[in-house]
């Protein structure tokens, strides 16, 4: 906002996420305080609260508060904080044709693939899902030791593999759904 007149002001270009939602440059976050001021600058800027201001402010609280839902979400879900902070310190995320994941772990996702194209089985989607669950705790602890070490090489094959189970969890949820 403007100082003087109050007017809502553009969003920077390339603002900090971290900063923007108040939290410190880590990975490892308080969830409940993201949420606290997620909130308190939705109430402030959202399209709801601008339907009788000029179009340009009307525009302005659009942009804002696309802005801080997608830094919510981007800061909230481990993986996508992890990459983020990646970026912020000029580290390219791994692709998938980075195959220097070790076989070990390739096999384990390739028979979980298998496990979920079988035909649907409850017994075996709630294994499948716990497993996911764990493997993805497991894998963001070791994230966060990793960032705390500032070893960003072992963060980001490390997230890498958390990318994997992410995928994992969408067949899931799909095929999940009753069809």
């Amino acid at each position: 906002f403007c100082p003087g007149c109050r007017a809502l002001q553009p969003p920077a270009p390339r603002p900090d996420l971290f900063r923007l939602m108040d939290c410190d440059r880590s990975f490892r976050i308080d969830a409940q305080q993201l949420q606290r001021r997620f909130r308190s600058l939705q109430r402030a800027v959202h399209p709801d609260r601008f339907g009788q201001r000029p179009p340009k402010e009307q525009y302005y609280s659009e942009q804002h508060s696309s802005l801080i839902n997608k830094a919510y979400q981007t800061l909230l879900n481990p993986l996508s904080r992890g990459l983020y902070l990646l970026e912020l310190s000029g580290v390219e995320p791994a692709q998938e044709t980075d195959c220097d994941a070790d076989s070990e772990f390739l096999t384990e996702i390739m028979e979980i693939n298998e496990k979920l194209a079988e035909p649907k089985n409850e017994d075996v989607l709630e294994e499948i899902e716990t497993l996911i669950k764990v493997k993805q705790e497991e894998l963001t602890r070791e994230v966060t030791a990793a960032f705390e070490r500032d070893d960003l090489q072992e963060a980001k094959k490390l997230l890498a593999k958390m990318k994997y189970f992410a995928n994992l969890e969408d067949k899931l949820k799909a095929k999940k759904i009753p069809s």
